[in-house]
């Protein structure tokens, strides 16, 4: 008997271990690490990527590689013919994560989408605060506020949405990071437990993976969402390994560390496409990189100054030394030319540096400060080296420029206080394809301190792009827009770059990753052979 008890000890041991081996484990070398794990009150790309797009979901989604809208926890919706009404029928049996920090007694319900709205929206809200110094960034520069008339359940899988007036991009703004839908039910329990901050670090959602641990500035691990509502994901573990140089992040593809990676050196894709185990992904990114000018901070708040420095700095030779063979457009409007709406009739500022130093010495401009951050992002892979080669370009129209550094998560924080002096590089990806995620995210008055590094509120421009948003007409959008351009480029609130190509590498064996133009790196329906 005792020997028989050995032998099927033994034996399940084997076959654990055997379970083991067959696990799959996918490693993405992100980066940068995320400031937290709350996709409404963080904005960058690398903090959707570890959250959002990992442990949560929304309403509806984009699809995969694509801009155009599916089902996501609502399984369908309906829009009243006025455009103000927007209901939405949630799928029955969606469960929430289950951790070693919460277990859910209820599924998904019409509770915790409201919660995850108002949280963001209602000032009173006992969670519109929960850690200090938190902002709601893209709840606030979408205009969510100025839209939302009410949000009410109409029963436990049915939410009823009242705008103020129509809006045409809601639908798509709803598949965005920040509609991310959280679990009311594990919200309560922390808030009764006095550790609300935690919503931020130890997070639930519905999504393909469930978060595990967090080693600051190291990685991030997850594993498959076992009871994930569309079914397990192929890979059962997935772990971010957190490498902010690309070249290291490059070797560690190579060296087989890693199986996925954004953003590499323009100067490595030669490298990286003669490697026989290493794939090249590209396409056109739908972005845009540019520098921003304080308009209500002298001198930038004369027309004339901010037009004579975007003519005193050589456009061509800055991208050509940035991008290298890695191809980039140079950027004339806010939008990619991929984008509808865009004007191909405005004309981008020359390259003049006598007419610009004229302009500037009459002006009284000698000292500017530069801001340039320490990472490197799609729209521009070295912001240290723009600055210099700006800094050198301004030099020689007597404007001397200091170069103000910071870490990504700091630098933005100081980026977007209105009173902030200097000119700021920033960047944008599109989040959900429609030009109204550009020209009102980065540029309307009610972006300022948010998103708007330019603290510009120009009138003209701002009733051109709310005209925009309350016609479903895609012409008279179209037609809004184009003119809306025009004032952009006329007034000048910040310097266009560029519009790049985007670039991530795979190694071969991997399936299901796919580039995406909305600047997304996901992870579910991704496989990779063993």
């Amino acid at each position: 008997m005792k020997k028989l008890a050995t032998l099927l000890a033994a034996t399940a041991l084997v076959s654990t271990f055997a379970l083991a081996a067959q696990a799959k484990t996918l490693v993405y070398c992100s980066e940068a690490s995320p400031a937290n794990f709350d996709p409404g009150i963080t904005t960058g790309g690398n903090d959707f990527d570890a959250s959002s797009r990992t442990i949560y979901s929304r309403l509806v989604e984009f699809k995969h590689g694509s801009t155009e809208i599916e089902p996501g926890l609502a399984e369908s919706w309906t829009i009243s013919p006025d455009g103000l009404v927007y209901t939405f029928k949630l799928r029955k049996g969606v469960k929430f994560q289950t951790t070693s920090y919460f277990t859910p007694t209820r599924e998904l319900n019409a509770d915790d989408v409201i919660f995850s709205f108002e949280r963001q929206w209602k000032e009173g809200d006992k969670w519109h605060a929960y850690m200090p110094n938190i902002t709601w960034d893209y709840f606030q520069g979408m205009d969510m506020p100025k839209y939302l008339k009410s949000i009410e359940k109409v029963d436990d899988l049915t939410v009823k949405i009242t705008l103020t007036e129509p809006n045409a991009p809601m639908l798509a703004n709803l598949g965005m990071d920040f509609a991310s839908i959280l679990s009311k039910e594990y919200a309560d329990k922390l808030m009764e437990a006095g550790t609300p901050e935690k919503l931020a670090s130890e997070p639930i959602g519905t999504g393909p993976f469930q978060f595990v641990d967090y080693q600051l500035d190291s990685v991030i691990r997850y594993a498959a969402f076992p009871d994930y509502f569309k079914g397990k994901e192929k890979i059962d573990d997935l772990i971010f390994a957190i490498t902010p140089d690309a070249s290291a992040r490059l070797q560690k593809v190579a060296a087989g560390e890693c199986d996925i990676m954004p953003y590499p050196n323009p100067a490595d894709l030669a490298t990286i496409k003669a490697n026989g185990d290493l794939e090249l992904l590209e396409q056109a990114g739908l972005n845009i990189g540019y520098m921003s000018y304080n308009t209500t901070q002298a001198p930038f708040d004369k027309v004339e100054v901010r037009k004579a420095l975007n003519m005193a700095i050589n456009k061509e030779a800055l991208i050509k030394s940035l991008f290298g063979d890695a191809g980039a457009t140079p950027a004339t409007n806010l939008i990619p030319p991929t984008m509808w709406s865009y004007n191909k009739d405005v004309k981008d500022d020359p390259y003049d540096p006598e007419a610009a130093k004229k302009v500037l010495e009459a002006n009284g401009v000698k000292e500017i400060d530069l801001w340039a951050s320490d990472r490197f992002r799609p729209y521009n892979p070295s912001f240290s080296r723009a600055a210099e080669l700006i800094q050198q370009d301004w030099a020689a129209v007597g404007v001397k420029a200091t170069i103000k550094t910071l870490e990504w998560t700091k630098y933005r924080e100081e980026g977007k206080k209105k009173d902030r002096a200097g000119a700021f590089q920033i960047g944008w990806t599109g989040d959900n394809g429609d030009p109204d995620n550009f020209f009102a995210t980065l540029f309307s008055c009610s972006a300022i301190g948010v998103s708007n590094y330019s603290s510009w509120c120009n009138k003209e421009f701002e009733d051109l792009i709310q005209k925009a948003k309350v016609t479903s007409d895609q012409a008279e959008r179209t037609k809004l827009y184009e003119e809306a351009q025009v004032v952009f480029k006329r007034e000048a609130p910040a310097f266009t770059l560029a519009h790049s190509q985007v670039y991530a590498v795979a190694r071969k064996g991997v399936t299901g990753f796919a580039m995406d133009p909305l600047g997304i790196h996901r992870f579910d329906g991704v496989d990779k052979a063993e």
